[in-house]
């Protein structure tokens, strides 16, 4: 349970990018909390890509602490590891960026994702020898069950999800005893491309303003469920 609390909401988006700062002022001012899962790799001025032919430009390092104040930093997976990718390279790859990102932001990273939800073993065990203490994959559940591991922690739904409204109708009609987690995620310049950024506004105040629900972060909520 959460400070008391039974249901608890938690965001998690990936990759950065300039569209997180549209997405963390959304989420400041409806007071939710989110886990943004940023890639070493790409985190370089100038930097950009283009996801469905739309540029995303990298937000510099330098700006980060302030642009993210409030929310959580995790680290998401640099590329895609093959099965034949030793675990000691795996393992050197993720310190350096948990590393990286520790020394920007001045504190502790716990958790990450996969990278394209492609998780094994292997990676799983060299997370956990760089300190990382729980991992989220892309595979919806569509439930609000709790993880039974905290290295293949299920999100409920990507934010584009049809029936996600029935979910939060649901999650708000909640009464029962057991702990119950709403997990929400995806990327932030999705909203740019399907130009639908009135969907997670929608989002956000449909879920927000209940004194029953603990709003925190990834590691907040999935970390401390049990006490």
């Amino acid at each position: 349970m959460w400070n008391g609390k039974n249901k608890a909401v938690t965001f998690s988006y990936d990759n950065g990018g300039e569209t997180d700062k549209r997405l963390v002022e959304m989420f400041n001012r409806y007071g939710l909390k989110c886990t943004f899962n940023l890639n070493g790799n790409i985190m370089t001025p100038h930097k950009k890509y283009t996801p469905d032919g739309l540029l995303i430009r990298c937000i510099p390092p330098d700006n980060f602490p302030e642009i993210y104040n409030g929310h959580e930093i995790a680290l998401r997976c640099p590329e895609r590891f093959n099965y034949d990718v030793g675990k000691r390279k795996i393992r050197k790859r993720l310190v350096r960026d948990k590393e990286r990102l520790e020394r920007i932001f001045k504190s502790e990273i716990k958790g990450m994702t996969y990278p394209y939800g492609d998780y094994s073993r292997k990676i799983m065990k060299a997370g956990k020898k760089c300190g990382i203490e729980f991992a989220r994959t892309v595979n919806s559940t569509h439930s609000f069950r709790l993880p039974e591991k905290e290295f293949i922690i299920n999100p409920t739904c990507h934010h584009q999800y049809d029936g996600i409204w029935q979910l939060v109708d649901d999650f708000i009609d909640y009464e029962g005893e057991e702990p119950v987690i709403f997990c929400i995620w995806g990327h932030s310049y999705e909203f740019s491309i399907n130009d639908n950024w009135h969907r997670i506004e929608r989002l956000c105040k449909k879920l927000s303003g209940y004194g029953n629900i603990f709003y925190g972060t990834n590691s907040e909520v999935y970390l401390n469920h049990n006490k």
